[in-house]
């Protein structure tokens, strides 16, 4: 009989597993604050359950699959770029950066990705497959254990569009949340998404507390389509009344994020179209000069972002301009492809 992963699983979820297999659900709840409070490895180490229920669930079921395959630490910033190796021989990247009290970490949702931003690495892999929901999770485990820190805050801002793999996206998010594992706050788990407009509305009407960023990058339809090619489909007048649909359900500010490419999208005439398209719309906005990735895109000089930024004005947001950690060691916004992650070879 194949072994199942527990890691992924809810807390109800092991409640039952435990319950299958002849025993009281509270031994569920003690495997999950083992897999997720206390970051086992294996089932030897759970010292609370007797040495015979302890080999009853080895040879039932694992816990984490995921392997660090190379750890890349930048002097410049504090960060550390994870390479993990999935059990099918997959890689993906997540990227963990330290910040005075804050120790955050970027996670990723899939393997590659299907929509193929024009300025984005992992867009030029090409999708492979979705990440299950333990895949996910176990990112966040994996590096906690290895760095003997616990996280403060979580980006779904990794390789992957999280809203093309919603369920277990949302399913790991409030894994990372529970009380009794993680428990990182609701508020401190950010999803991204470039606005997957039949998902905007699901996640609106399901009530989740999580924060959103939207992946702007252009005001206008043709230019933004440029850059993000799934936007043909989903246009900015769409994912704007999304975006407000979203806002009146949950009464929470979402935030937009705008990467900057020198000649591309960092206009007077696009600041201004930001201006406008946001007007009335209680958010933030993250301008993010671009981090050389794509040999066809620039990023911006300091001089020039800070210009975008008073082009902006007077607009009712509080804008914020980050300059992404990492990219000395290829882990900043857009970069996220592993030096030995490679595109598929065309036939």
């Amino acid at each position: 009989m194949e072994k199942v992963n527990l890691t992924g699983f809810t807390q109800e979820e092991l409640e039952q597993f435990a319950v299958d297999h002849g025993e009281k659900s509270f031994r569920g709840r003690q495997l999950f604050s083992w897999i997720y409070q206390r970051k086992a490895t294996d089932f030897a180490e759970m010292t609370d359950l007797s040495k015979a229920l302890r080999n009853k669930f080895q040879d039932l079921a694992t816990i984490g699959q995921l392997q660090i395959a190379e750890k890349s630490p930048s002097p410049a910033s504090d960060s550390i770029k994870y390479l993990f190796r999935l059990h099918d021989g997959n890689l993906i990247e997540s990227v963990f950066i330290s910040e005075r009290n804050r120790r955050t970490l970027c996670v990723s949702s899939q393997v590659g990705c299907a929509l193929k931003c024009t300025f984005c690495a992992t867009g030029k892999l090409g999708f492979k497959r979705n990440l299950t929901a333990g895949e996910i999770v176990d990112q966040v485990i994996c590096v906690e254990r290895d760095t003997g820190l616990e996280l403060t805050n979580i980006v779904f801002m990794g390789m992957g569009e999280p809203f093309q793999n919603y369920e277990n996206v949302i399913q790991s998010a409030y894994l990372m949340k529970h009380e009794n594992g993680i428990a990182i706050g609701a508020r401190h788990i950010v999803i991204s998404t470039v606005g997957i407009i039949p998902a905007l509305y699901r996640y609106a009407d399901e009530g989740h507390r999580f924060k959103l960023a939207i992946s702007l990058h252009s005001p206008f339809n043709d230019d933004r389509q440029k850059l993000i090619p799934v936007s043909a489909k989903y246009d900015v007048d769409k994912l704007v009344d999304a975006v407000k649909y979203y806002m009146k359900k949950s009464r929470h500010r979402p935030t937009f994020q705008y990467v900057l490419i020198d000649g591309v999208n960092d206009r007077m005439r696009d600041a201004h179209g930001v201006r406008k398209l946001l007007q009335g719309i209680p958010c933030k906005v993250n301008l993010i000069p671009y981090n050389p990735t794509v040999p066809a895109f620039k990023r911006p000089s300091r001089e020039h972002v800070d210009q975008f930024a008073r082009w902006l004005m007077p607009i009712h947001a509080p804008i914020s301009v980050r300059w992404s950690k990492g990219d000395d060691i290829e882990a900043a916004c857009g970069q996220l492809a592993g030096k030995f992650v490679k595109a598929p070879e065309m036939v």
